[in-house]
């Protein structure tokens, strides 16, 4: 009997772009191009993905994430924006949370350097408590550079404002899926066209052994991963994972979505307008813009959450929208037996910071950190779960925020929310905002402390007192630090070309 366990075929369930962003990756870490050499660690890839079956994605606004794993695949910039019709996010734009009226943006980057062991917002807080400062956003970057519609990439060189910012990309998920599948086929992964009627197990263990689909074809592999989206095909359907329910928390379970024609200016970030019960999305694109309306159905009926997003479209829509039911939560175990399930099947958050495709991201990428053995040992199970729950519930976190921080009292959504209990986790870290206007990060992977500085104050939410450190600075250098930055901030964002007039001339270029 051999004592090979080495993993010989993967398996992926499902196409779309959880499906083929696992592929990519895995295609250059262990495929084979046809007619090239063996890759010495080698195995198979096969995709099985159904026409008959549609994925979610209606167009896509990411997070800064997305551009490492397009540089660790080497897809050309230009490339990639030219088929996938992108553009820029320097963030997103919120209206009407917290309270009518309010608008704030969350950045993608930093205040300034770090002073003293501390955010240059926190040192911001104190300087605003003595009087005399302008708003905390005008020392973001990224927010100047959204505000006057500019866009250029970071400058390499020492810190500096033109590289104290960063940046990710709005593009259309099925274009997206279709650039990524090309590159993952060209590298050797198996595509197989059908629908899966039968799932075999291995008598004992329970692990999946193979798929057949309605042909007759019948597909084995070593490990198995669930892009089945909410079907959960594997995960659910064959594991029985379990899933912890999050709508106590996060309330919306229902969306709308429909294209229209794109208007000009074409704006480098993503915006979210509060509704009465929920929200909208705006999502600009070279081809036209995606929109949405993300609403909770306790609170609002299905024709007239139509009404509000079709009243609120700033260009002619392009079809009917598109309905779509989800309940927010997490697999209780995202990885079991050897099925290890990656976006939707693994557990839904609502869009509201784009993260769906950062934890596709990170769930591939930590699959091939602990890539296992046909044994699929659970201490690596175990970490793999260890982790996604944390990113997950982390998220979730800062999500709930969104909707417990507000004084908005004008709908039954709105004061449900105000009401509605939280985490403790959440609980743990508005309280330590509110004291003294410290920041406390619960996971490294997710949203650091400037996103949270940003949430925070954009909703209204004020500390009661300061770090205590932040007394041992002396206040008038600091002052002159501030000037001196936000004038560099205004010289760099006014000598930076127009975001659509940038974008044209970077998808005009040819590759090679």
């Amino acid at each position: 009997m051999s004592d090979d366990t080495r993993i010989r075929r993967i398996v992926i369930v499902g196409g779309g772009s959880a499906g083929w962003m696992c592929a990519a990756p895995l295609a250059q870490v262990f495929g084979s191009p046809p007619g090239g050499p063996a890759n010495p660690v080698g195995c198979e890839i096969v995709l099985v993905e159904s026409a008959d079956i549609g994925t979610v994605g209606v167009g896509e606004a990411t997070l800064p994430s997305i551009r490492a794993y397009n540089d660790t695949l080497g897809l050309d910039n230009a490339d990639f924006m030219r088929r996938t019709q992108a553009s820029f996010k320097l963030g997103i734009e919120f209206r009407d949370w917290g309270h009518v009226g309010n608008r704030f943006f969350h950045g993608f980057g930093g205040f300034g350097p770090v002073i003293v062991n501390r955010s240059s917002v926190a040192h911001w807080l104190r300087l605003a408590r003595e009087g005399g400062m302008a708003s905390h956003e005008e020392w973001s970057v990224a927010t100047m550079m959204a505000r006057h519609n500019r866009f250029a990439p970071p400058e390499a060189g020492p810190p500096s404002a033109a590289n104290a910012f960063s940046y990710a990309f709005h593009f259309d998920a099925g274009l997206y899926a279709a650039y990524l599948r090309d590159y993952a086929v060209a590298r050797g992964v198996q595509r197989e066209e059908g629908t899966i009627v039968d799932v075999s197990v291995r008598p004992g263990d329970g692990f999946v052994t193979a798929v057949t689909l309605a042909d007759g074809r019948r597909i084995e592999g070593d490990l198995f991963i669930d892009c089945s989206g909410f079907r959960a095909l594997l995960i659910e359907g064959v594991c029985r994972a379990g899933y912890h329910d999050w709508t106590h928390w996060l309330p919306c379970d229902s969306a709308q979505a429909v294209p229209c024609d794109k208007v000009q200016p074409l704006t480098p970030y993503t915006t979210s307008t509060a509704h009465s019960a929920g929200w909208q999305w705006r999502i600009p694109l070279q081809h036209r813009t995606g929109n949405g309306h993300v609403y909770s159905s306790a609170h609002i009926s299905d024709e007239e959450a139509n009404r509000v997003l079709m009243s609120h479209l700033d260009g002619a829509p392009q079809g009917e929208p598109r309905q779509l039911r989800f309940k927010t939560g997490l697999r209780r175990k995202v990885w079991d037996r050897n099925v290890v399930a990656v976006g939707l099947s693994s557990g839904f958050l609502e869009p509201l910071e784009s993260t769906s495709l950062s934890l596709v991201i990170h769930g591939i990428s930590a699959l091939v950190e602990l890539f296992p053995d046909r044994r699929c040992e659970p201490h690596l199970v175990d970490e793999y779960n260890r982790r996604m729950t944390r990113q997950y519930e982390s998220i979730r976190d800062f999500i709930i925020l969104h909707y417990k921080q507000t004084s908005r009292d004008d709908s039954a959504f709105w004061r449900y929310c105000r009401g509605m209990s939280i985490p403790d986790t959440l609980a743990h870290q508005i309280e330590t905002f509110r004291r003294n206007g410290r920041v406390v990060i619960l996971d490294r992977d997710s949203f650091g402390e400037d996103s949270w500085y940003s949430l925070f104050l954009g909703l209204g939410l004020q500390p009661e007192g300061l770090d205590p450190l932040l007394r041992q600075v002396d206040a008038a250098p600091l002052r002159e630090h501030f000037q001196r930055l936000h004038a560099a901030i205004a010289r760099t964002v006014e000598g930076m070309p127009d975001h659509a007039a940038y974008l044209e001339k970077l998808v005009a270029r040819r590759v090679g």
